[in-house]
């Protein structure tokens, strides 16, 4: 398994080193640095901190996910999933979270609350060009290969 070193900066105490569950987990969770519970009504979202930053190396970038148990049970959600967390950002790590449920949903203090995964970046070179080769899809647009 292949593993890289993201430095960890404590910004409160009450920061929670992000940790993966399990052996195989592709993500490590994040924790709610708050002192008092957050309530997000039905509809809306609230930034939620964790309390810490991190320096991710050069040519990976930090991909902050939902947790599927929050999802599944209550309808809550990150709004733009994944959020990208670039390597040469230095602020405070915070997740936006939704709350797609009919009824308010509490985050608690050192709450999980959502997921963080490494990933490879890869840099494209964007170049201009009059025509594009031909496939068979062709233009074909949203559901024009089936289902």
């Amino acid at each position: 398994m292949n593993e890289i070193e993201i430095k960890f900066r404590r910004l409160t105490p009450l920061a929670v080193v992000p940790a993966y569950q399990s052996a195989l987990a592709a993500g490590m969770d994040l924790h709610a640095a708050i002192s008092d519970p957050v309530v997000i009504a039905a509809g809306a979202i609230a930034m939620i901190p964790c309390g810490f930053a991190v320096e991710i190396p050069a040519g990976f970038e930090g991909q902050v996910r939902p947790r599927s148990g929050l999802a599944s049970k209550f309808g809550v959600s990150i709004p733009n999933a994944p959020g990208t967390v670039d390597a040469d950002y230095r602020g405070e790590m915070k997740v936006a979270l939704i709350n797609h449920g009919c009824s308010a949903f509490t985050v608690e203090p050192s709450m999980r609350v959502a997921q963080l995964v490494i990933a490879p970046v890869v840099r494209a070179r964007i170049c201009e060009v009059v025509e594009l080769t031909e496939t068979a899809r062709g233009s074909g647009g949203f559901g024009s290969t089936g289902g």
